[in-house]
Parts: C-alpha cells; sequence; structure tokens
C-alpha cells in the first residue's frame, strides 16, 4: 500500500457515483429524446451513436488538455467537470421536453435534421462526462510502472457504478420520482462528486507532491519481456477501436438474443444492461492487479479479443444445438413456445426471475464482458511509460474505442441486422476477428493457428437465422411452417398455435393471432360502427392486421393509415398468405384504402397536420417498455388533436389509471368490457345501439356471421363512462403503469 491508497480509494468511490450518475442520464435522456424522432431503431441507433460522439471527443481534448496541467490541477478540473453537468443534468428535461420537444417533434423522421438535432442536444453533456477519465487518471497516475493497475482500476469501478445505474432507473428512480426526478437525483450524485473532489483537491495542495516515474520497467526482466510504450501508440489505437467495434456489435446482438428469449418489459433492458456493464467493469478490476507482471501485454491483448468473440459465439451455438427438451433448456423451451411471457417487474416468480434474468445473461456473456474488460487495464500496461502523458494517452484510446463502438452501433443497427441478420452478423464478426489472429500470426507466430482455427470453425457453426428464431419460439424444426422475418426493428414470428391456427410474435411475445376473429376484431369494429361515416381512419399498430381490417369495414372508409414502427410486419403477413388459406388477410393486405406507414405513430400524429375521423390504438401490453407513451395524458392531447370535428378515439384500457388517463383528456367516453376498453370524443357522442347494430349487421359479408355476433355484442356493452374520479395519471415523464407504480 503506497502513501496516497486512501486517496485513490476515495477517487475510486467518486468515480463509482460519477458512473452511476452518467447511465441514469443515458436512460433518462434517452426516453426523452425519442418523443423528438419516434420510438424505433432510427431514434435509438442515432442517440446512442450521438452519445458516444460526445464521450469521445470528450475523451480526446480531457486527454489533450489535462497533459498540462499538474495533478492537482486536474483534480480541481475533475471536479468543476462534475460540478458541470450536475448543472446541466438538473436542467435537461426542461431543455429536452419543455424547450426542445415542441421545436423538434414536427420535423420528419428518419432525416439528418433529426440526427444533427440529437448530435447538438447531447454534445454538450457528454463531452463533459468523456473528459473526466483523463483528468481523474492525470490526477492519481504518478509512476509509470503501476499506471496499468490503477487506471484500470479506476476504469472499472466506474464501469461498476454505471451497472449500479442501469439497474437503479428503472428499478427505484423512475417508479418513485419519475424522469425529472431521476435526472435530479443524478445530479445530485454529481454534485456530491464535484465537491468531495473539490476538498480531496484542496487537501492535496498543502502534501508534498510525490516523485513521477518513468523508469523502465523492462530492466532485469526475461528477454520476452514488453516495455511499456514499446510499441507505436497508433497500433493500441486501431486495435482498441476495433476492439470497441466488436464489443457494442456484440452488446447489440446479445440484447436482440435476450430481447427475444425474455419477452422483454420496461424494465428488462437496465436490468440485462447492468449484469453486461457489471461483468465489464468486473474483469477490470480483476485483471489490474496482474498487469504491472504481464511480459506481453499484446499478445494478452489479442487472446481477449479471440476468446471474448468465441465464447459469446460458442453459446449461441449451444442455445441451438442443446436438445430442447432436455435437462437444461426444457424449461426454456417451454417458455419459448408459449403466447404469454413473465411480465417482469409487475409479477413475482423467484424461479422466473432466476431462469430469466439471472442465469440466461450470465451464460450468455459473462465470459465475454469479463474479457472486454480484461483488455483495458492490459492496454494500458502498455502504453504508459510516462505520467505525464498518462491523462493524454488514456483519453486517446478511449476516443478510439468510442469510436468504433459509435460505428458499430450504426452499422449493425442501420446496416447489418437487416443485411445479415443476427446468425449472419455474428458470423461476420467472427470473421472480423481474423485481423486479431492476422496479428498474433504475425508478431508471436504459429501459436496464434489455435484461436485462428476455433474461431473459423465457430463461424461454420453458427446456426442460420431459421434455425436460431425457430429454437427461440419453441418451434421444433419438425414444424413443417413458421415465418420469420428481421431487421433492425425487431424479429416478427408467424407460428402454428394449438388454439388458434396462426400466432404473431413481434421480439418473442405474441401479439395477435389469425384467422381473424374475437377481441382484435371487436377492437377495430366497435370505433368503427360508432362514428357516422368514419371516411379517414387511423390506427397506431398493424399486428396480425385484425384491428385494421375490422376498422375498415364500413363502406363510407375511403382510407386507413396504419403506423408501425416493426417493418418486418407487412413482409411476414405477405409470407403468410402465400403459404395459407387466409382471405381475410388477402383482403386487408390488397386493400387499396389501407396504406402501411413504417413510422412511430405518436410521432406521425404529432407531427402531422391531417385529420382523422377514428383514431385507434391497437392494444399494446402495459408492461412493454415505451407502451407509456401511448397511454399518456400528452399522448391522448395529441390525438385529439387530430380527431376531425365529432371523430371519435379508442384505446384498450389494461389499467384503471390509463381509463381515469383517457378520461382527463376526452370529455365525452364510452366504455364496454368493464371499463377496458374506452372510446373518446371531444363532442358528445350520441348513444343510438340500434343503429350501431344496424351498421354491423349490414356488412356481414365483410365480417361473417360470427365476427358481427361479437361485434353486436361489444356494442351493446357500450355505456357512458362515470367521471374519471381523482388519482394518478400516466405522462410522458412519469409513466406510471409501465414502471408498475402501485
Amino acid at each position: 500500500m503506497t502513501r496516497d491508497t486512501p486517496r485513490v480509494a476515495l477517487a475510486g468511490l467518486l468515480f463509482l457515483l460519477s458512473g452511476a450518475a452518467a447511465l441514469v442520464y443515458q436512460v433518462a435522456w434517452q426516453r426523452v429524446l425519442a418523443l423528438h424522432s419516434g420510438v424505433g431503431l432510427y431514434s435509438v441507433t442515432l442517440i446512442v451513436a450521438a452519445f458516444m460522439t460526445g464521450l469521445g471527443i470528450g475523451s480526446h481534448v480531457g486527454g489533450r488538455w489535462s497533459a498540462r496541467l499538474s495533478a492537482t490541477a486536474s483534480l480541481r478540473s475533475f471536479a468543476l467537470l462534475e460540478l458541470a453537468i450536475a448543472a446541466f443534468g438538473a436542467a435537461s428535461t426542461w431543455i429536452y421536453y419543455d424547450w426542445l420537444y415542441p421545436r423538434a417533434v414536427h420535423l420528419p423522421s428518419p432525416s439528418w435534421t433529426a440526427a444533427l438535432l440529437h448530435l447538438a442536444a447531447l454534445l454538450p453533456p457528454t463531452i463533459l462526462m468523456g473528459m473526466s477519465l483523463p483528468f481523474l487518471v492525470q490526477a492519481m497516475v504518478t509512476d509509470a510502472q503501476g499506471a496499468g493497475r490503477r487506471i484500470g482500476w479506476l476504469y472499472g469501478i466506474n464501469v461498476v457504478g454505471a451497472a449500479g445505474g442501469a439497474l437503479a432507473a428503472p428499478w427505484m428512480l423512475l417508479p418513485s420520482l419519475g424522469l425529472r426526478g431521476t435526472v435530479l437525483a443524478a445530479a445530485v450524485a454529481n454534485c456530491v462528486v464535484g465537491v468531495a473532489a473539490l476538498a480531496l483537491a484542496v487537501r492535496r495542495e498543502g502534501e508534498p507532491v510525490a516523485a513521477e516515474s518513468s523508469i523502465d520497467a523492462s530492466r532485469g526482466r526475461p528477454a520476452s519481456w514488453e516495455a511499456a510504450g514499446g510499441r507505436p501508440l497508433g497500433l493500441w489505437l486501431s486495435l482498441y477501436a476495433l476492439s470497441g467495434f466488436v464489443a457494442l456489435s456484440l452488446e447489440i446482438l446479445w440484447f436482440r438474443l435476450l430481447d427475444v428469449a425474455v419477452k422483454s418489459t420496461a424494465f428488462t433492458f437496465g436490468t440485462l444492461l447492468a449484469f453486461y456493464l457489471l461483468g465489464s467493469g468486473l474483469g477490470a478490476i480483476a485483471a489490474a492487479p496482474f498487469v504491472a507482471r504481464m511480459a506481453r501485454p499484446l499478445r494478452a491483448f489479442l487472446l481477449a479479443q479471440c476468446g471474448l468473440l468465441g465464447t459469446a459465439a460458442l453459446v449461441v451455438v449451444l442455445l441451438v444445438r442443446l436438445p430442447a427438451e432436455g435437462p437444461v433448456l426444457g424449461w426454456y423451451f417451454r417458455y419459448w413456445a408459449a403466447y404469454n411471457f413473465f411480465p417482469f417487474g409487475h409479477a413475482s416468480d423467484p424461479v422466473s426471475v432466476l431462469r430469466l434474468y439471472v442465469v440466461l445473461p450470465l451464460v450468455l456473456y459473462l465470459a465475454p464482458t469479463l474479457l472486454m474488460g480484461f483488455s483495458f487495464p492490459i492496454l494500458q500496461r502498455a502504453v504508459h511509460d510516462d505520467p505525464r502523458a498518462s491523462g493524454r494517452r488514456v483519453g486517446a484510446l478511449q476516443a478510439a474505442n468510442i469510436a468504433g463502438c459509435a460505428a458499430g452501433s450504426l452499422l449493425v443497427g442501420l446496416v447489418s441486422l437487416e443485411a445479415l441478420g443476427t446468425s449472419g452478423t455474428l458470423r461476420a464478426l467472427l470473421l472480423l476477428g481474423v485481423v486479431f489472429v492476422a496479428l498474433g500470426l504475425r508478431v508471436y507466430g504459429w501459436e496464434f493457428l489455435v484461436p485462428a482455427a476455433l474461431l473459423v470453425i465457430l463461424a461454420a457453426l453458427v446456426p442460420g437465422s431459421d434455425e436460431l428464431w425457430r429454437r427461440l419460439h419453441g418451434q421444433s424444426p419438425q414444424v413443417p411452417v413458421a415465418v420469420f422475418e428481421e431487421d433492425g426493428t425487431g424479429v416478427v414470428a408467424v407460428t402454428p398455435d394449438r388454439e388458434v391456427e396462426w400466432r404473431l410474435s413481434v421480439n418473442g411475445k405474441g401479439n395477435s393471432w389469425l384467422p381473424y376473429g374475437d377481441g382484435h376484431t371487436v377492437l377495430g369494429a366497435v370505433p368503427a360502427s360508432v362514428h357516422e361515416a368514419p371516411r379517414r381512419v387511423a390506427v397506431v399498430g398493424l399486428g396480425s392486421g385484425d384491428t385494421v381490417w375490422a376498422a375498415s369495414y364500413r363502406s363510407e372508409t375511403v382510407s386507413t393509415t396504419v403506423f408501425e414502427i416493426s417493418s418486418p410486419q407487412p413482409r411476414v403477413l405477405w409470407r403468410l398468405v402465400g403459404l395459407a388459406p387466409l382471405p381475410d388477410l388477402r383482403r386487408l393486405l390488397e386493400d387499396p384504402r389501407v396504406e402501411i406507414r413504417i413510422q412511430d405513430g405518436r410521432k406521425a400524429l404529432e407531427s402531422s397536420e391531417a385529420a382523422y375521423d377514428v383514431i385507434e390504438t391497437d392494444a399494446i401490453w402495459p408492461e412493454t417498455a415505451g407502451s407509456g407513451n401511448l397511454y399518456s395524458v400528452e399522448f391522448f392531447t395529441a390525438a385529439a388533436r387530430r380527431l376531425a370535428p365529432g371523430g371519435i378515439m379508442c384505446t384498450w384500457a389494461p389499467t384503471a389509471r390509463v381509463s381515469r388517463t383517457f378520461g382527463s383528456v376526452f370529455p365525452h367516453v364510452m366504455a364496454w368490457e368493464a371499463g377496458e376498453v374506452v372510446i373518446g370524443s371531444m363532442s358528445p357522442i350520441p348513444f343510438e345501439p340500434a343503429t350501431w347494430v344496424g351498421r354491423v349487421r349490414g356488412r356481414e359479408d365483410y365480417l361473417g356471421g360470427e365476427r358481427v355476433r361479437d361485434v353486436v355484442e361489444g356494442l351493446q356493452g357500450l355505456r357512458p363512462a362515470p367521471p374519471p374520479g381523482e388519482g394518478s395519471l400516466n405522462r410522458d415523464l412519469f409513466p406510471r403503469d409501465e414502471y408498475a407504480v402501485p
């Protein structure tokens, strides 16, 4: 233990808290900014890329600036950075939601304008965040020999803090404080870090400065010892950029697999992200004490990259190749085959939680993420031969890594998942590992033939897309017909079902079914029956098309516009038409009145001036991530503005709070199914049951006799709803139902 060990330990604790705050901001800001450009692949990818771009710029700038400062001045600068982040964070929801959102919502999406807006919005705080590590490193590293250990530990503890922030955001902060309170809590954390770091800097000013050491640690070492700084920094920058590309690409693939495998809810992403970050942080912390004694850091780094790619692929291969009904996968296979899903965060079942949210992610990516974290201290051991340049080199390495991460996010999210799918992208990443192998062969010789052979073999064994998605939807290879389509927006499947003929699933969760009938048909036809002449209809969500088909049954309807964010859905339905006799589905897809737009429905309604006679949101589970955007006061208000005079809106109201929120916007409301479905209007709705029923019975040629009876039953249960009463509401910045707030 050195004299400054307590100071470094305190700095580490402060950096842990800083990392937690950063992830809380990211979760909150991503949700708010997605309102600007719409929920979906394009929006999420650009927001993540913009966030990382700011971090990369900050790392580079911070590295260069920190090199000009003393250790004490660097620590003081770190403190001021944290206070500046706190100031921005405290004002961020006002900036992003109250001021920018009303101005940005009318921008077209996708567009470069929206992309540049995200970048401009996130650059100020993320540049400050990116600068923090170089300044802290410059303040804490006083000798070259221990640089890898100390920097690796600081980085690891920061990432562990980030894991805590990713977990705390959905489980503690958002349910209790909402988005405004959540970012304020993160700002308080930054304030604590800033004030404590200032106090540490003041105390340090009165202490003697430790001697800086740039002694060549290779003296007395064996001939195989690679001295720090012995290889060009440019080589390490290139390798770490490629490592970042691989890491972020794998992260996207892992979350795609887990999204389908666990049938995710609003709590899923933060929980699984926490495991990902925890593995990386623990890997860095575990490696830090040993890197000073590491003789050949380049060899260790290259083997770690090959190892993380190999273990990532091996788990996917075993996931598909192991017996479906065996002791390892039997429970999972039955879960994947079911229509229902475990409503994580809304229900308690220790067995399901353990299997889905602990065992599965740990098996899928614990080993690779540990190796990712392990790589960071190795880099520091390899490049730091002068403590005076430690901040600059850390900043440059981090900037290169983050640039690779941003490139991986954009390329995989926007290109590779659509062109190659999950399986093809994983196979391409394994082949990309040849770069690490080739360098290993050049520098170290034939010992790298083994990892080369393993990567090639695993690339050949990676299952194809159809085989992968069959397994994760609980379908054996013997099932004759199952249709899967995938791109960056999600995975859509149509599979045989015992209770009905076909089930349509989106990202693993049962979404609707075919042939048409029952709940979705009634949901679509009832509001169309209540309106006197629904010429223009809008439906948010396509699903199997049942709701849209029923909402279009009136001869008066001249156009039905469908907004759907999952672009594979129309392709899956067209493929199914060619495989099975489904005349109603064919009629829908060939109906010239129906236009399917791949677009976020809320964004479309807010940015358009079009007026509709009927607006309907197809049923969405309240546990689904982002569902609060379609059950909020603000969304219902936006929909009300898009109604033509006398227009009506219809939504599923799965909770009493949704009904109350809906009733707070629409002064005239009718409900059926014990209030679980509501129809609202800004104008009085004439109560004419006989007329409604007559409209339905007059279109038996379209709906069919049995479905006419279902719709008539729904209409006969329609009654004026009571006043909404007192109680909390769902809002954009406080989606209470989504986060299971009592």
